[in-house]
């Protein structure tokens, strides 16, 4: 019997705002995808072809998040070990094996090995990046029709010169990561103001 080997992928550590995303996917060998490789490395149009096919294809795929709030709790590199987490829980079929692009493995009890770069040498680790990256992708494009002033379509929450402007401008939503430096500095300079005005 052929093993279940999943590939697991984070996106949006950097990001200012939103959840951290990652997928687990399993490919099925006698379906093969062609031209999976690191998500950052494809078109947006390649990366909806590929994710569609993927979830097509593929024998098992899920998503997991973690929040802003649990991100701000837990630190954004202990939040991305629980979203990954719940990506490979949520699986339909439980892998023998999981690869997971980084340096780092969960604290769980899955044979697993980290892959530094594994986005681009396993087509299981792609097939997440692209995945991972498609659905942080459409929360971006969500956020952007809810609050069209912030830009998130462009800058999809990354922090840019544009990103900055419009949140100096627009203030802090619920959103955002708290705990993350620029977003801090400005609510403590938001706080301090009304302080100063009381």
């Amino acid at each position: 019997m052929s093993k279940y080997i999943a590939g697991v992928d984070e996106v949006g550590r950097g990001p200012l705002v939103g959840d951290v995303v990652t997928a687990a996917v399993i490919l099925d060998p006698n379906n093969p995808i062609e031209g999976l490789t690191d998500s950052k490395k494809l078109s947006e149009k390649k990366r909806k072809t590929l994710s569609a096919e993927i979830k097509q294809k593929a024998l098992a795929w899920a998503i997991g998040r973690a929040t802003p709030a649990e991100i701000d709790k837990l630190n954004i590199l202990h939040a991305t070990m629980l979203a990954m987490t719940r990506a490979v829980d949520n699986l339909l079929l439980t892998p023998d094996f999981v690869l997971v692009d980084g340096n780092r493995l969960p604290p769980w009890s899955y044979a697993a090995e980290a892959v530094v770069k594994g986005d681009s040498l396993h087509p299981e680790i792609s097939a997440a990046s692209i995945l991972a990256k498609v659905e942080r992708d459409n929360d971006m494009l969500e956020l952007d029709k809810q609050y069209p002033a912030y830009g998130f379509a462009a800058h999809k929450g990354y922090p840019t010169k544009a990103h900055f402007a419009a949140l100096a401008d627009n203030g802090v939503l619920s959103c955002y990561r708290k705990s993350f430096k620029p977003v801090q500095a400005l609510l403590t300079a938001a706080e301090s103001s009304v302080t100063t005005k009381g």
